[in-house]
């Protein structure tokens, strides 16, 4: 971390950048941006907003099991449940029984109450309170270098079955005519998406996670052409937002993942609107 330090000095001064947590949550914002806009982008064009909203949700339940199992490391508890959360969702999607807002609205609101219910007893729930607006300030160097992990292994997978995800989420009848086993690229997606919510939701929060997953790509969105011009977009706008909303967040005095979101909606509202004066 001390070299990466130093090229953030030398590039960067500036008072914020003064201080290792700044420079911490610098490089952290920088590595789970990317994860938000290139999985961000999937989950608009899937129109599964409420799922990754859902997922974040279940985290409280998952540190609660980690609570009553006396594990330590709550981010191996929430993943386990956040795991088997999104393929019990994805299985009774598949059921086709209700609608998927409905299914999800269910398994949201039951992940969360469980969740609140659990940590509450004996008066327990302030100490987790945290984790419902997280803090990018807090991440550790150990921590940055799981985000770097994740995101290799998130690009390296990416490489392969980008087409074969794009196109299930496009057509999964189109996909399965091109030999494309539409059932294992979903279930892939959904265990994508667990991953990157339970190990970001420490540092970014249950209430805005999904905000930070939907609004780049949404405002992407707005201006694409094509496909690649979209994922590339919402990439770009995730790290502008990211950086931007962390430096705001120093001078203003506020809360980095709220402030966040306030770009990203910001941004979002303005390729709206030039999104509808080009067309």
């Amino acid at each position: 971390m001390d070299v990466i330090y130093e090229v953030i000095d030398f590039l960067l001064p500036f008072e914020w950048t003064e201080f290792y947590f700044m420079k911490n949550a610098l490089v952290a914002v920088v590595l789970i941006t990317p994860l938000f806009g290139l999985v961000g982008a999937m989950i608009v064009n899937n129109k599964m907003a409420f799922f990754s909203d859902a997922l974040g949700h279940s985290a409280l339940t998952g540190i609660a099991i980690g609570v009553l199992l006396g594990v330590d490391n709550y981010l191996a508890s929430m993943l386990g449940f956040a795991l088997i959360f999104a393929l019990c969702i994805s299985a009774v999607l598949d059921s086709g029984t209700s609608s998927a807002d409905t299914i999800i609205g269910v398994f949201s609101s039951t992940g969360l109450a469980l969740g609140i219910v659990l940590l509450s007893m004996n008066g327990g729930f302030s100490k987790y309170s945290g984790y419902l607006i997280g803090d990018i300030l807090t991440v550790q160097p150990e921590e940055i270098a799981l985000l770097a992990a994740i995101l290799v292994a998130v690009v390296l997978l990416w490489i392969p079955f980008f087409n074969p995800l794009m196109l299930t989420s496009i057509n999964a009848d189109l996909a399965a005519s091109k030999g494309i086993r539409v059932r294992l690229m979903e279930k892939l997606f959904v265990v994508v998406v667990a991953v990157i919510v339970t190990v970001s939701i420490k540092w970014v929060g249950v209430l805005i996670i999904n905000s930070l997953l939907v609004l780049p790509a949404a405002a992407s969105r707005n201006l694409s052409r094509s496909m690649r011009s979209y994922h590339a977009g919402a990439v770009g706008i995730s790290m502008i937002s990211g950086v931007s909303g962390l430096i705001l967040s120093y001078y203003w005095g506020t809360a980095a993942g709220g402030t966040i979101v306030l770009v990203a909606a910001v941004i979002f509202f303005v390729t709206y609107l030039i999104g509808k004066i080009t067309r």
